[in-house]
């Protein structure tokens, strides 16, 4: 199946009304486009943050009429119909450019390998041959609805640390879980059990089935929480990680320290180095600093809770 894309400036359209309008067209999908170098960083759940200079990029299915202009035609029918509600110097700045039919599914398992993060811990493709290292422990993991796959450094360096951290027969608690990848590892490093949460429907799901796959579903607890991170029935942990964001790290400050038990271990990523400290400072009254690592622009918060 052939598809091609047009990707236009939004300049000043809502963006609501630019894709009811792509619908109407048929497109198959619409993706909101930085075409600056201005960052958006931590947008709320659920908000739409644009850039100043936002393009629109849509992908339509060629079309299956046999006749050679058809589907010149059907694209410059949908030039048309775009410039008479955007102007008409979208018919100057648009960009109309075929997309290549390939096996996506088999792109990414090409480019997906396996990875180890500290001494043992391995994340691979469920497809992967297993590591040559007796001593491995295997998370199986492909990427999938969630975030999470070992690739970014927010997770990488949770992993990296996770690996030193003693979790064998404890609780772990792992909020904004996204794909599951760090409490499946603590679950495969011998923790007892692991409390899962995220707002996100998806999170919920994906890091079901991963648990599944991996053969811990039994002692993996997976709940969806709302935007306070506040759980009623939630037992404080030996180890509780949180990869998300700088920003609902310290509003979460209250509901993460509440879940670490006195001496627990407590990891914080997803946040920028220029975030360290305040995030940092949300946390200090409860918690000492045991080490700080990064990796690029990222890094990850180890702490431990007081006794």
């Amino acid at each position: 199946m052939a598809f091609y894309e047009i990707e236009f400036p939004l300049g000043t359209s809502s963006v609501e009304s630019v894709e009811s309008l792509l619908d109407e067209l048929g497109a198959s999908s619409i993706t909101l486009l930085n075409h600056g170098i201005e960052p958006v960083l931590e947008p709320k759940p659920g908000e739409i943050r644009l850039w100043h200079d936002t393009w629109v990029r849509a992908l339509f299915e060629e079309s299956d009429d046999q006749a050679e202009d058809a589907g010149w035609v059907a694209k410059a029918r949908r030039l048309e119909r775009l410039a008479g509600f955007l102007g008409p110097q979208i018919t100057e700045s648009a960009r109309v450019r075929a997309v290549l039919d390939r096996d996506w599914a088999g792109v990414w398992r090409h480019d997906w390998t396996s990875m180890r993060f500290g001494r043992r811990l391995w994340v691979c493709p469920t497809s992967a041959a297993p590591p040559q290292d007796p001593d491995a422990v295997v998370v199986r993991l492909d990427p999938g609805l969630a975030f999470g796959t070992g690739t970014h450094p927010t997770t990488a360096l949770c992993l990296q640390i996770l690996d030193s951290i003693p979790v064998a027969g404890r609780r772990v608690i792992d909020y904004g879980c996204g794909s599951g990848i760090l409490g499946l590892a603590a679950l495969k490093l011998g923790a007892a059990h692991v409390t899962a949460l995220d707002l996100d429907p998806q999170a919920v799901v994906a890091t079901r089935e991963n648990a599944s796959r991996n053969g811990v579903l039994a002692n993996i607890d997976v709940r969806q929480v709302d935007e306070t991170g506040t759980d009623a029935r939630l037992q404080p942990a030996f180890c509780v990680m949180a990869n998300i964001l700088a920003g609902p790290l310290i509003d979460l400050a209250p509901c993460v320290t509440a879940a670490c038990e006195p001496g627990g271990h407590m990891l914080l990523s997803g946040l920028l180095k220029t975030q360290a400290h305040a995030v940092t400072a949300a946390y200090a009254g409860a918690f000492a600093m045991v080490r700080v690592i990064e990796r690029d622009e990222w890094c990850c918060l180890y702490a431990r809770r007081g006794s």
